[in-house]
């Protein structure tokens, strides 16, 4: 970035400076409204609360969820514009996102822990109400060898493409940088498939006591961070395609591929604990 972008003036103080002073916005506020309808909604549905007739759950949650990736597509919008128009994004902007990446990152490492925690209490010290034994002598478990293994394959192919699509973006290597984020968003959506196919194979469900819980609980949340991340490297993709990262300014690249990097390590937590060990 040029020496101009990092003292342009971003306020109306008439002092240059190299901080991004966000204007007002309305995005946050009609974010939190959404969210709290999409959470609300879900209580209200989950426990079928209603005034006579009238079903206070019914439909809210959808129109929460669609509010919320509205409020998503119009804010991040804004903050693409900041960053390839306005050049806001200063280094030192910069730094203060990569620290904020980092620490959501931490937050979903603990998020994940949760749930290995829950699973290991259960597999390492079965109770009697399983018979002593993991998995439980009712559950047909998966072959890890198979359909599993070709997900693993998947995504660290996967991993390595993003990470081609990284280093094309450092040597400005546009032709590259297009072909690797599209074979990996192709990758992430034949992951998702996959597991859909997995799912609808399953010989247990989520009601199948404590193993059917664990694994959908885990895997299932595995699956949708998949997918948020194949829709962030798709949006990746098309600004890559209007030349918006350069060796210089590429962190929407750099944060979407850590990201996809934490879902591949998750991925592999769950191949060995879960499928490998949880098929003993």
């Amino acid at each position: 970035m040029s020496e101009h972008h990092d003292t342009v003036q971003y306020s109306d103080s008439g002092i240059a400076q190299p901080y991004h002073l966000v204007r007002p916005s309305i995005w946050p506020f009609i974010g939190a409204m959404v969210a709290g309808l999409m959470t609300g909604g879900m209580v209200l549905f989950m426990h079928k609360d209603k005034i006579g007739s009238i079903d206070l759950g019914a439909g809210w949650p959808v129109i929460g969820l669609v509010g919320v990736l509205a409020v998503m597509f119009a804010w991040w919008r804004t903050i693409i514009h900041e960053s390839s128009v306005e050049h806001a994004h200063s280094p030192i902007v910069k730094i203060g996102l990569r620290y904020g990446m980092a620490l959501f990152i931490a937050s979903e490492v603990m998020f994940f822990s949760a749930f290995f925690w829950a699973y290991f209490s259960a597999a390492l010290y079965p109770p009697e109400a399983l018979g002593g034994i993991w998995p439980p002598a009712n559950i047909k478990t998966f072959n890890p060898f198979d359909m599993p293994f070709i997900m693993t394959l998947i995504l660290l192919l996967s991993g390595t493409t993003v990470t081609w699509a990284h280093h094309a973006v450092l040597e400005n290597d546009q032709k590259s940088l297009i072909k690797a984020l599209a074979i990996t968003v192709a990758l992430g959506f034949s992951f998702s498939c996959c597991q859909f196919f997995e799912y609808h194979h399953a010989q247990f469900g989520l009601k199948s006591g404590m193993f059917g819980a664990t694994f959908f609980m885990a895997t299932g949340f595995h699956g949708l961070h998949v997918i948020i991340g194949t829709i962030f490297l798709a949006v990746c993709l098309w600004r890559a395609k209007k030349g918006h990262f350069t060796p210089q300014s590429h962190f929407g690249l750099e944060a979407a591929a850590w990201y996809w990097h934490f879902v591949d390590v998750v991925w592999l937590f769950l191949f060995i604990s879960i499928y490998w060990y949880g098929s003993k």
